[in-house]
């Protein structure tokens, strides 16, 4: 895939190398300082306290968390939005290559679709909390409709490439382009709506319903390479087959295959490798969106 000079996403929230823990965007008391704070309140000295953490909320507004935390001593602590540490420069162009990416997805889904509301790119390394839930590394890449926000360790890609064989830029931007697919999914309403199933149906049932959704998201990832290939032409010899190959490393039966030996089709999620391949194959040859109806196709 032709990188050099292209756009980069601004959405993007850098937080590799920070925990998982803290408040996103709001403040937190320390708590080493739990301890203190609590002799304090417990003491005469308490009633004092307390008093002008009252009139500090009254008078300002003032979190009292944060006001409590500046009487005792120390600074308010707050999550970070930006990560200080050092990566590799191989590691970097990563996260460059990634973002650009997520501009060319930017760039096709606010023409075919109006009123598109462009999602989030959080860079995450080992753990990450999200509006869905804490996530280890060991989740893979995934997309939260509470946040609307797409969560990736780029360490995946290289798990990609040595442990599944898929390797290649355009295996990557075949998994931003799937996850971007499940963020047009909540767009389009799609997503609600089989989440308003779950408890009616039956386990499996769920299951082969979410084989649906996650096929559909293959397919729109194929209808957004179809469109950034029409109009920009950066796809290069053999990307297309990066990204078949890729799909077909991460179907439901190939996985089970290699970690078990077994394969349980009432356990699939997210489909087989000839599924996945075939309608990723269909959303970039047709590009048309009225062609991914995923949940009334007889034949997957």
């Amino acid at each position: 895939m032709k990188w050099l000079g292209r756009r980069k996403s601004s959405n993007v929230e850098d937080r590799r190398g920070q925990g998982a823990g803290g408040f996103g965007g709001g403040g937190g008391i320390n708590p080493m300082l739990l301890i203190p704070l609590f002799r304090l309140l417990f003491s005469k000295a308490g009633l004092v306290v307390l008093a002008i953490v009252a009139a500090g909320l009254f008078l300002t507004g003032t979190n009292p968390l944060t006001l409590l935390q500046q009487f005792i001593g120390g600074e308010p602590q707050y999550a970070q939005t930006s990560s200080p540490a050092q990566h590799s420069p191989e590691e970097q162009q990563l996260a460059e290559q990634t973002a650009i990416v997520l501009a060319d997805t930017e760039d096709v889904w606010n023409t075919l679709l109006q009123g598109y509301r462009e999602p989030t790119l959080v860079l995450f390394s080992n753990q990450v909390s999200s509006a869905c839930g804490q996530a280890s590394s060991a989740s893979g890449p995934f997309y939260c409709p509470g946040d609307e926000k797409l969560y990736i360790d780029l360490s995946f890609f290289a798990e990609m490439e040595h442990k599944l064989g898929a390797a290649g830029d355009f295996a990557q931007a075949y998994v931003v382009g799937h996850e971007v697919g499940h963020h047009v999914q909540k767009i389009t309403g799609t997503m609600d709506q089989v989440n308003a199933m779950r408890g009616q149906l039956s386990e499996v049932e769920f299951n082969k319903l979410m084989v649906r959704v996650e096929l559909q998201a293959d397919f729109l990832a194929g209808v957004w390479a179809h469109h950034t290939q029409r109009t920009k032409g950066v796809m290069e010899p053999g990307d297309l087959e990066e990204a078949l190959n890729a799909a077909s490393a991460i179907g439901d039966d190939r996985l089970q295959k290699q970690s078990t030996g077994r394969v349980v089709p009432d356990s699939f999620t997210h489909g087989t490798s000839a599924q996945r391949v075939r309608w990723f194959k269909k959303g970039f040859d047709t590009g048309d969106l009225a062609q991914g109806d995923t949940f009334n196709a007889t034949v997957l």
